[in-house]
């Protein structure tokens, strides 16, 4: 993806790409780019859910660390 886009925009983004597959609102010639594209924004949310989960994780040791000294 070229452009900064948030989780929240990613997310939207599918979630329109869904529903436009679901009710058949998209043609076959646009079918494999939809899907192309969903594809990139899922493994954006995940790389960006993996990172969060491994900040937070940090976060959560440090307050650990600091309890017990």
């Amino acid at each position: 993806m070229k452009n900064k886009i948030t989780y929240s925009q990613a997310i939207n983004e599918l979630e329109a790409i869904v529903s436009e597959i679901e009710n058949e609102d998209i043609g076959v010639d646009e079918l494999s780019e939809k899907v192309q594209r969903a594809s990139e924004l899922i493994k954006f949310c995940k790389d960006k859910l993996h990172k969060t989960g491994e900040e937070v994780s940090a976060v959560l040791k440090d307050l650990e660390s600091g309890e017990e000294g």
